[in-house]
């Protein structure tokens, strides 16, 4: 594999990381019980920086990637691991498009993690809904 590909995984999954440290990491270690909402709340102080910082990786990964892919098509060679690292660079937009989502719907995401913590025995139709409470 040649430098290039292996800096667009690298730069893709760095961003990838970064970004869900704030949303989707912490939402799956509370879900595995191998944490608390605290920690999710302290990730969460940050997300301003990590999501932005998730972006400009992957994004960054992807120009690596089609510079490399140019160039070996203008040498006339082969891009050792291109459907590898293509894959690799899909999952972790995946994944930074997916803390995306979790920030700006929190809502959602609070209700997810409810019904993933609770076994699925949370009634949906209740949402967050307070009339019972005078």
């Amino acid at each position: 594999m040649k430098s290039g590909s292996i800096g667009a995984g690298l730069a893709a999954w760095a961003g990838a990381l970064l970004s869900s440290l704030c949303c989707l990491l912490p939402l799956a270690i509370i879900v595995l019980g191998l944490g608390s909402g605290a920690f999710m709340a302290v990730t969460m102080r940050y997300r301003w920086l990590l999501i932005p910082a998730g972006v400009i990786g992957v994004t960054t990964g992807f120009v690596l990637f089609v510079r490399e892919r140019r160039r070996c098509n203008a040498l006339a060679c082969r891009m050792a691991g291109s459907r590898f690292t293509l894959t690799l660079l899909i999952v972790a937009g995946l994944v930074v498009a997916t803390s995306i989502v979790l920030d700006r719907f929190a809502e959602m995401s609070s209700d997810l993690l409810v019904r993933l913590t609770d076994g699925g025995t949370h009634d949906s139709a209740s949402g967050h809904a307070m009339d019972d409470m005078k």
